[in-house]
């Protein structure tokens, strides 16, 4: 097992062992390279304007660069292949225009992707390790590597705030970042609008639901709203291939390691609009909410939180030999060999903090998530999102609200105190 100075070698043990491409990028690094901002990009008609938020950020002290990786699938449709093309043209086009600006674009075209990885986790991977390679060739191994979306945008503040946020926290790994989705304008349906208004509330109900319940990983997992250090990344291996949740496996390897913070100073704005390129996450539930001309958005039942704090309360007395676990949680339980985890648990255990620490890293975010859905299919059916929205906001002793819309806003404002 390579010890951490093995990383900081100039032969990198990460990149040697777990990259999938060599060296793309050829031009030399400022010596000041401090942020790198890795950008996916398939069949993406308005690159662009994605771009054009990150050129219009204010200057931090470092430099930075933005890595453009536009992919494509080896089965790809022609007309995907022809849309990749025409957005790295007009983007190159148009980034010519800032080569002197405090942002340095790069753009790596991989269209050819096998078809069994093709997809966003492979192109973040690749972004971010040649970010590796890029902060490596200038010995800087916290150098902030964030993940971005192409249809997203970020508020002026984005990158300087990123540069303060790692400095106010030196132990941190890596950290989520603030997003709001548009819920309201003229550039999309007022279907859409109510769509991401209830999608997102859902998104901010469930992660307060797991803090409410004392889990130690009640953090948001969206791809375009997160950030790593360089070092951090390649200690955990890197991103994976996965062509959909990448962004919440990813981030489950790095909150274990303890110190993961929230930016909560500045905000990304995720697009709402819909999408088929994944099997799950934002696009694919816009479209499965026109597709169903739905009007009202279901989601988890309070209660699930409830059993689930009086079983976070109860760990410490596990320990102890003590099972006081409500039934929703030991019927789940009793699906994934729990005695058999508790005993090694027990076993590997120097003090009850000690057992506490490693027990919650077996019932990790995989498993709460299976619990909800256990739990929902045997005991808790789902509510509607406004309902149980605001019954948990009574639960936290907060007031309840009258519509959807400022439901959203309220749990904004939770999640940026």
């Amino acid at each position: 097992m390579p010890t951490d100075n093995y990383y900081l070698r100039e032969v990198n043990y990460y990149l040697n062992r777990f990259s999938v491409r060599e060296q793309l990028i050829n031009e030399k690094s400022n010596n000041d390279l401090g942020i790198i901002v890795v950008i996916p990009c398939c069949n993406e008609p308005d690159l662009i304007s994605s771009l054009k938020s990150l050129v219009d950020c204010e200057q931090p002290t470092c430099s930075a660069e933005v890595i453009i990786v536009v992919n494509a699938s080896e089965n790809a449709e022609e007309s995907v292949l022809n849309q990749n093309k025409r957005t790295i043209n007009d983007a190159v086009e148009w980034g010519s225009k800032y080569q002197d600006n405090h942002v340095t674009f790069y753009f790596i075209e991989e269209n050819n992707l096998s078809k069994k990885h093709a997809g966003v986790g492979l192109a973040r991977k690749i972004g971010m390790d040649e970010a590796v390679r890029r902060f490596d060739a200038v010995n800087n191994h916290q150098g902030i590597i964030a993940c971005f979306d192409a249809d997203a945008l970020c508020e002026p503040s984005y990158l300087v705030e990123l540069e303060k946020h790692f400095k106010k926290h030196p132990k941190s790994p890596a950290c989520s970042i603030h997003f709001e989705h548009p819920i309201e304008g003229n550039e999309f349906s007022s279907a859409i609008y109510n769509g991401i208004t209830q999608y997102e509330l859902h998104l901010r109900y469930y992660k307060n639901g797991l803090a409410y319940a004392g889990l130690p990983y009640a953090f948001h997992t969206i791809g375009s709203s997160m950030a790593v250090r360089s070092e951090a990344y390649q200690k955990q291996n890197g991103m994976n291939k996965r062509k959909a949740g990448e962004d919440f496996y990813f981030l489950q390897k790095l909150i274990p390691l303890g110190n993961f913070t929230e930016m909560k100073t500045t905000k990304i704005i995720p697009s709402p609009r819909v999408s088929n390129r994944v099997p799950f996450g934002t696009g694919k539930a816009m479209q499965s909410w026109l597709d169903d001309e739905k009007q009202e958005l279901m989601s988890y039942n309070p209660k699930s939180f409830i059993d689930l704090k009086m079983f976070c309360e109860a760990v410490p007395e596990l320990y102890n030999d003590k099972n006081v676990i409500p039934k929703t949680i030991q019927a789940f339980l009793d699906t994934i060999d729990f005695e058999e985890n508790l005993a090694n648990i027990k076993k590997n255990s120097k003090s009850q903090q000690h057992f506490v620490e490693i027990f919650f890293k077996w019932f990790n975010a995989f498993k709460v998530l299976k619990y909800m859905h256990f739990v929902r299919d045997n005991y808790y059916p789902d509510v509607s999102i406004f309902e149980g929205a605001n019954e948990l906001l009574t639960i936290l002793d907060q007031q309840n609200e009258k519509n959807v819309k400022k439901l959203l806003i309220k749990y904004r404002l939770i999640d940026t105190v």
